[in-house]
């Protein structure tokens, strides 16, 4: 009876997929948004659940006690309605496209969000903070939540999740879900290079490998709390950021900082291997640094006619707080950068398409 229920599933899924096939565009990646929908439904992708920094966070700091806020305009200015949400973009994450993709929303929301609707809890959540990190101190510098006290509220979350529908539905959904961490960028550019604490302890080698092995150690902490699947995203090409490239005084990408960026991606992937054989994970990783890299290379094959500087303000400098009210460009589409440090929502789409190229191929094969 359970099987020829399934079944039922997977099919009434598929006529869907058909259904809307005649109105749903593929999304950037040439990733087929209905195949996708039948795979998760055949592997039985319950939710999903965010943990990270700004390139995930849709608007946990706006109810937090910190500065690093993006709930005001220029910010949010082509999201659904208009008007900001606390995400550090035009419009919406990759999260929020991948959701999409998978059929469950178009926009994740906050976990602190006081308004959060049963719904919300059913289809997933982010608990990501801007300008966390792996490192704890990172986050505990900037005031918002470190990874620690992001998988507290997870804790809560699935407590919230079991009075909602029970123990053992609530139990199923978290282990069939899909996780997904983005963080490491501010650990390098508002805390290493940044802050004198960790460089008198480790030289920029061992913070590499102290970040990869607290990233490890968040994983194994998941794996003990229900999560089987995870999708992580690497550091991007930190050289490229418009706002490095003007404090470096360099108007193409810091080959330094790209290097180091790149080294650490690959001590990041050595861990996820270590972690796919010992718990048995289903991981997939996100080349958030190639994908970078190609735009800004090959603007004009994603649509791009400006790749060096930010949509907001200047371009140049602007980020956070000090992009509040300043003019933008005509068309946000055609940038690879919003701000001096964060991708437009058009880049994000992108990044979206390779994370569900990713889910396809790791989690759901």
């Amino acid at each position: 009876m359970a099987q020829n229920m399934a079944r039922r599933r997977v099919v009434l899924v598929q006529i869907l997929a058909l259904a809307l096939a005649a109105v749903m565009p593929l999304l950037s990646g040439g990733v087929d948004i209905q195949q996708v929908r039948v795979l998760a439904a055949k592997f039985n992708v319950t939710c999903v659940v965010v943990f990270g920094d700004s390139s995930v966070d849709p608007g946990n700091n706006n109810y937090i006690a910190t500065p690093f806020k993006g709930n005001f305009l220029p910010y949010g200015k082509d999201f659904f309605r208009g008007h900001p949400t606390g995400r550090f973009s035009n419009g919406r994450l990759a999260t929020d496209f991948i959701a999409e993709a998978l059929g469950y929303t178009n926009e994740i929301r906050p976990f602190l969000n006081k308004r959060l609707r049963p719904v919300d809890i059913l289809h997933g959540v982010s608990f990501a903070s801007a300008a966390s990190g792996y490192d704890e101190l990172t986050a505990n510098l900037s005031h918002v939540l470190p990874v620690s006290k992001q998988l507290e509220y997870f804790r809560e979350y699935k407590m919230r999740l079991r009075q909602l529908i029970g123990a053992r539905k609530a139990e199923n959904i978290i282990k069939n879900a899909v996780a997904v961490m983005s963080m490491g960028t501010n650990d390098f550019l508002q805390n290493y290079y940044l802050e004198p604490i960790r460089p008198k302890q480790y030289t920029l080698e061992e913070y590499q490998n102290y970040l990869a092995s607290c990233m490890s150690d968040d994983v194994k902490t998941m794996h003990s709390l229900g999560i089987t699947r995870l999708v992580v995203v690497g550091v991007p090409p930190l050289g490229c950021m418009p706002l490095v490239k003007t404090l470096m005084n360099q108007e193409t990408c810091v080959e330094k900082y790209n290097n180091f960026s790149s080294s650490f991606n690959s001590k990041l992937q050595f861990k996820l291997e270590v972690a796919r054989t010992t718990l048995g994970m289903k991981i997939g990783y996100v080349d958030a640094y190639g994908i970078f890299e190609d735009a800004v290379n090959n603007s004009k094959k994603y649509g791009f006619i400006e790749a060096s500087k930010g949509c907001c303000g200047t371009g140049t400098i602007e980020y956070g707080d000090t992009c509040r009210g300043m003019s933008t460009c005509a068309d946000a589409s055609k940038y690879v950068f919003w701000d001096a440090v964060h991708p437009t929502e058009r880049m994000y789409e992108i990044i979206a398409g390779q994370a569900i190229e990713s889910l396809r191929k790791q989690l759901m094969a």
